[in-house]
């Protein structure tokens, strides 16, 4: 029992969320008098969300949403209030409205910190809650499951190291999307580094059942491409290079040369077209021996392209006129 409660006090938790309903409240039960202090922020609920919250005696950060709302400017005010409300804690915990932490993640979190003072980040497996709903949550369930060890970045789940976190001044509150893997380059190049663990960490609803939620995350996707290459491309990580340059490709050009072709030759240059289902079964073979439905994967990989283009020029359209856009909502 000490052991447990020397442990329970070396970190916090932060929740986020937006009308998460009963997924929020299972959320907080995971994790409730497991830590020192819980804090959730509330992004503009118009359910019960923030009620349920203090009833579950959860310390509630009601953000201001006349000023633009962003995750990353979110999980910010949630660390704010978990230092006003304790100084003492070493790690923060970052957890999303809509996942569960898996029973036993914080005694390896803590215990894995204590043991490698050198990694700022750890994260665990996330897993899909109901894989089964949808394709597109299978999709996700496939995404979450990424190489153990070192890893470049982590996701909105993840126990971070509050004196490398503060140092680096947190997120970067005006990304919309795209702010824990912008967190993790400025991590390394401070000398830190951020690790998975096989081990189970929290499970996720992405509650998709709809294509149009699925495009809406992807366009997203592709909006945090161009803003991480805006930030970093030229850094020796080149971050977000490589997928920008994809979804331009895939996304852009690609077409555009299939169209000029069809207004040179007619039907007969659409033929161009069929390089996007040998690039759907190129990488059905390679995925072959890792993927469930390695077609799946596959045919989105690719499809999920043209939305990422979308994002991609939202962005450069946001930098050419200097505004700052909205968060991409799917759900």
């Amino acid at each position: 029992m000490l052991q447990n409660d020397c442990r329970k006090n070396k970190f916090g938790v932060v929740v986020i969320g937006r009308n998460e309903g009963v997924r929020l409240k299972n959320c907080l039960a995971s994790v409730i008098n497991q830590a020192k202090q819980v804090v959730y922020v509330d992004s503009g609920s118009t359910d019960d969300s923030v009620n349920v919250a203090r009833d579950m005696g959860v310390s509630v950060v009601e953000l201001d949403m006349s000023i633009p709302f962003t995750a990353a400017r979110a999980r910010n005010e949630g660390v704010s209030r978990l230092r006003e409300l304790t100084l003492e804690i070493a790690y923060i915990q970052f957890v999303d409205g809509d996942c569960e932490v898996v029973e036993g993640w914080f005694d390896q979190a803590v215990n894995f910190l204590d043991r490698h003072t050198d990694i700022a980040v750890v994260c665990g497996r996330r897993r899909e809650r109901f894989p089964e709903y949808s394709i597109y949550n299978l999709m996700c369930d496939i995404e979450w499951n990424t190489p153990i060890g070192e890893a470049k970045a982590c996701g909105g789940d993840a126990m971070m190291r509050v004196d490398a976190f503060i140092a680096l001044g947190g997120f970067r509150a005006s990304l919309i999307a795209g702010e824990e893997p912008e967190l993790c380059v400025r991590l390394r190049a401070a000398g830190w580094k951020i690790w998975r663990l096989d081990v189970e960490m929290s499970h996720h609803d992405a509650a998709m059942s709809k294509f149009s939620q699925w495009w809406k995350r992807a366009m997203r996707g592709g909006y945090a491409y161009a803003e991480g290459a805006f930030l970093h491309g030229i850094s020796p990580e080149h971050h977000r290079v490589r997928e920008s340059l994809s979804a331009w490709c895939w996304g852009g050009a690609v077409p555009a040369i299939v169209l000029f072709s069809m207004m040179l030759y007619g039907v007969w240059g659409a033929v161009l077209a069929l390089v996007y289902p040998a690039q759907v079964i190129r990488l059905t073979l390679r995925d072959r021996k890792y993927s469930p439905t390695p077609w799946g994967r596959a045919l989105f990989l690719v499809l999920g392209k043209f939305p990422e283009m979308l994002g991609q020029l939202k962005f450069a359209y946001s930098r050419l006129l200097g505004k700052s856009s909205r968060l991409i909502e799917y759900k």
